[in-house]
């Protein structure tokens, strides 16, 4: 295919910055990107099932079983280099970027260091392919077998078994074992992750720099320090790893070179010599070329998730980090724009073959059987606050375009000085209606990102992680994504006298309830005893302070147990202040060292205070009991209660409504007041974040009926949105309303980041007009100080098409929260929560 260059002197791609892609979802739609080889790649990646890979759990398990008197650092390190020296390689074909994550593209291995006892029990009794969605598939009863008996090696020695012996009875009955008022089981279960090394510092010195800078660290030790064995274990354990990482590139050298030499096509022989020659280079060496650059990413990228399970790897401002690499080959004639965005679409859709093995309870709360997270942030300043946009910021959106696939989760960050074209350009992505990218800006971010203690120089150079989290790539171990906490749940203690609303000898979790007489929070009054609105608000205070102390206790034996059970050697090289201190990531050895939290449910809270505060106090329309018991009933027989908190009538946060908005800022402050500050086992702080990704969904599951008009088992409000219910959504007056609603608050507060959702139907934003109107309205939203915005545009007819005739959208990527997935893999109840939000108009 032939390629008419942009020669424009700003910074651009191979097409021009305005050029439409496509307007929401096309059914039967042709090939999006210009490269056969991508679109075959692509297909082939769809066609392939979703296996359990048996490899890893067995080379680990030997391993550990063969080292059983060694450090855990050293046993990681051990593990680690007995996975990488003989776990089965391949080269796809047409591939031109090697490395996946010890599986076949596509399976999930099995971290049993993290926990087995749910491995074990699904497997025998809650079979991964019988999931109403999330499916895995193991491929015959031998595995499955050997699967179980491995695990069995296994139990009492996880970080789960090392968490629950510490956890106490006030911890566990709000937990996810309990009435799920905060869910821990993210890394209660699997590894943190939620990180972004130092790329540029690989590309530039190579595994060989990190073994060397490790050596003179060890060479410096000295039997003065009291933490001198813990340090040259440290140390030790390191360099295993990082020497297994350089064999483990040169097995694939060795095989790229096997296949080149049987290789036939000449074309075909010779991306393989040049794969073959890359992996030489950038076995212990730098990276020379774009090509090599992008390989070692790949290879960094998928051994940090080999080694430690957990999910949001990212990979920072890639159009930053790998631009000198592009620029140089431009210049020199080695390298043409047309290879370079080819590279960058297969590395695209080779992002997606990583897959996690989530529990039943996790999947429920978190749909997606992708690792999640791997978030790619482009734009956005320099150190000293100019604006970086390069031609490969544009490059990444069209490639984005091209790919249309749920990773990476393209992030473009924003600011007053972003140049028209990129903003043009990155409506025109958002428009073809596959999710991506999510725009950040800069303004509120900085800020959030020196309220954790950063200079404006590092603020400055912040990625995102994950869904939603500012973080310092190779600075900061941020814990991001640590909690979800149900406020709505919360609010039911509130209204309730510390109890929840089917608190009762005949609720099933009543032994879960703490205290004697169901009070499972303290009893810090009730709608049928509060005299005064005020003393509402000094309920939610004092409730939300007591749920934080136990959720927060809660992730510091989390925290204490990853440090005891699973250290980091191998990805704690690519952190500033590791290899200085001999200290390992799970040590606190990064810079900065948070827990990151975050509330969902906070426009639920605030519409329930509201209207306490509007039908009791203020008109006087009904009693605090009348209202307890309306939620009590479900709702029935309350039916025009049940009408009038749905209408208009009563206040509602998302219409510009200082009444229904001063409450949602009260929520949003009263939670980041009692989580920022915290101390960390790490020697960092907690950081709230105010976000639900689609956890939300999951929590209404779990919830019996709230005064903002929604019933039980509805989802909750998402993230920073208002309510929509079965009852009809309560934002009115469009996206500026909303806007505004949204930013009467001071996003920076939620250092962990905030997030909203918006969705438009295709005909909403279609034509010049409506792009235009797109790019004004997000111009107005960075203008305002809002951190985080996202799009879905996909009208709720095309998302109920896709219901009735599955087969038909098999590719049809949504925006759910934070990350896009494919329609027809989400549960039935975050389909109908998609479907039910607002459709916003201009």
């Amino acid at each position: 295919m032939s390629f008419t260059i942009n020669t424009c002197k700003k910074p651009c791609g191979t097409e021009p910055f305005d050029q439409p892609y496509s307007l929401g979802y096309q059914v039967h739609h042709e090939d999006w990107s210009p490269f056969p080889r991508v679109n075959h790649l692509r297909q082939t990646f769809l066609d392939r099932p979703y296996d359990v890979d048996v490899e890893r759990l067995r080379l680990v398990t030997e391993a550990y079983k063969k080292h059983e008197g060694c450090t855990p650092k050293l046993r990681c390190a051990y593990a680690f280099e007995n996975i990488l020296l003989h776990a089965n390689l391949d080269i796809y074909d047409e591939d031109i970027i090697l490395g996946e994550i010890a599986a076949p593209a596509k399976a999930s291995p099995i971290y049993p260091e993290f926990s087995v006892n749910w491995i074990i029990d699904e497997v025998q009794h809650f079979p991964f392919e019988e999931r109403a969605h999330d499916q895995f598939y193991i491929r015959n009863d031998e595995d499955k077998k050997e699967i179980v008996e491995l695990c069995q090696y296994w139990v009492g020695k996880t970080v789960d078994d090392l968490i629950n012996s510490r956890l106490e009875e006030d911890q566990l009955k709000g937990s996810e074992v309990g009435k799920k008022i905060f869910q821990t089981n993210l890394y209660h279960y699997a590894g943190v992750g939620h990180l972004v090394l130092d790329y540029e510092k690989l590309m530039r010195v190579g595994f060989n720099g990190l073994i060397e800078e490790a050596k003179l660290a060890f060479t410096q030790l000295t039997k003065k320090d009291p933490d001198y064995a813990d340090k040259r274990d440290f140390y030790e354990a390191m360099m295993i790893s990082l020497k297994a990482a350089k064999k483990y590139i040169e097995r694939y050298l060795e095989l790229a070179e096997e296949r080149a030499a049987a290789e036939k096509d000449p074309k075909r022989k010779q991306e393989l010599e040049t794969m073959a020659e890359n992996c030489h280079q950038i076995a212990g060496g730098p990276a020379k070329t774009f090509w090599q650059a992008l390989q070692l990413f790949n290879f960094a990228t998928t051994l940090t998730q080999i080694e430690g399970n957990g999910h949001s790897i990212s990979y920072g401002r890639m159009d930053q980090w790998l631009h000198p690499y592009y620029e140089a080959d431009i210049k020199n004639g080695t390298l043409t724009k047309e290879f370079a965005l080819e590279l960058i679409e297969v590395q695209y859709v080779k992002m997606n073959n990583p897959t996690k093995l989530k529990d039943k309870g996790t999947v429920i709360v978190r749909n997606g059987r992708g690792f999640g997270g791997e978030c790619l942030t482009i734009g956005g300043v320099d150190r000293d606050g100019n604006d970086m946009t390069n031609d490969l910021t544009m490059l990444m959106l069209e490639a984005s375009a091209h790919t249309r696939m749920m990773n990476p989760w393209l992030l473009v960050r924003l600011h007053e000085n972003t140049p028209y074209e990129l903003k043009v350009k990155t409506v025109e992505c958002i428009r073809a209606g596959y999710g991506h990218p999510k725009i950040f800006n800069d303004g509120p971010t900085i800020k959030a990102m020196m309220r954790k203690g950063m200079t404006l120089e590092e603020a400055r150079d912040y990625a995102v992680v994950g869904c939603v989290e500012p973080d310092l790539p190779g600075k900061e171990y941020g814990w991001h994504d640590a909690a979800y906490v149900n406020a709505a749940k919360m609010m039911e203690m509130v209204i309730n006298g510390g109890r929840c609303l089917d608190c009762g000898p005949h609720c099933a979790r009543w032994e879960n309830c703490g205290a004697i007489g169901g009070h499972l929070g303290p009893d810090t009054g009730s709608l049928d005893t509060y005299k005064n609105f005020e003393e509402v608000l000094e309920s939610v205070d004092k409730q939300f302070a007591y749920w934080c102390d136990q959720m927060c206790s809660s992730l510091n034996i989390i925290d204490k147990a990853h440090r005891a059970r699973k250290p980091l050697p191998f990805v704690s090289a690519f952190f500033e202040d590791c290899i200085g201190t001999g200290n390992d990531l799970t040590e606190g050895g990064a810079k900065y060292n948070g827990i990151g939290p975050q509330a969902s449910g906070i426009g639920t809270c605030a519409d329930t205070l509201a209207a306490i505060k509007q039908l009791v106090f203020d008109e006087k329309r009904y009693t605090g009991a009348e209202l307890l018991q309306a939620v009590k009933d479900n709702w029935k027989g309350h039916e025009a209660l049940y009408a009038l908190v749905n209408s208009s009538k009563v206040h509602h946060y998302g219409n510009d409504d200082d009444y229904a908005d001063d409450l949602f800022k009260y929520m949003f402050e009263c939670y980041c007041r009692h989580i920022a500050g915290r101390k960390t086992p790490r020697g960092g702080e907690f950081s709230p974040g105010v976000y639900s990704v689609n956890a939300n969904v999951g929590m209404g599951l779990n919830t019996n009926a709230s005064l903002d008009g929604r019933k039980a088992g509805e989802a909750i409000s998402d993230n920073m949105g208002p309510v929509h219910t079965e009852g009809g959504s309560h934002d009115i007056y469009g996206p500026t309303a909303i806007a505004n609603s949204v930013t009467k608050v001071d996003h920076s507060l939620a250092t962990n980041g905030t997030l909203l959702n918006l969705r438009f139907p295709q005909e909403a934003i279609a034509g010049t007009e409506g792009r235009d109107n797109l790019v004004s309205f997000i111009d107005e939203y960075i203008a305002k100080q809002a951190m985080h915005v996202q799009f879905n545009v996909m009208s709720a007819a095309t998302m109920r098409a896709a219901q009735k005739k599955p087969e038909d959208y098999k590719d049809m990527l949504v925006r759910v929260a934070g990350y896009s997935a494919y329609f027809v893999e989400l549960g039935k109840p975050l389909q109908k929560d998609l479907i039910q939000r607002t459709e916003l108009h201009f």
